[in-house]
């Protein structure tokens, strides 16, 4: 069994959802149908842009925390830098919800 931490992206204003689950593929599309959390609910345009998979849950659970703090963040836009200069005409933001 594997444990997954991922980001998703809005594309409408690209904002970032940080998450972790064991299901990835019913998660993702939990949210884009609204039924992923109530944070997710509000907006259907959600895009699986990076995951990490981990054989134990407490790693699992430790990157996602990290990846949420700021140097998560900073990390992320580095490890994505081709993707954000590819599909978006602005910066890459790390506004997290």
């Amino acid at each position: 069994m594997f444990y997954y931490v991922y980001l998703l992206e809005c594309q409408k204003d690209k904002s970032w959802y940080i998450g972790y689950i064991k299901d990835l593929r019913t998660r993702i599309k939990d949210h884009q149908t609204g039924n992923g959390c109530r944070t997710t609910s509000l907006k259907k345009d959600w895009k699986l842009i990076y995951y990490e998979s981990y054989l134990n849950k407490a790693d699992a659970l430790g990157r996602e925390k990290f990846l949420k703090g700021g140097s998560g963040r900073k990390y992320l836009n580095k490890q994505l830098s081709h993707y954000f200069e590819k599909n978006t005409s602005n910066p890459p933001r790390a506004k997290l919800l």
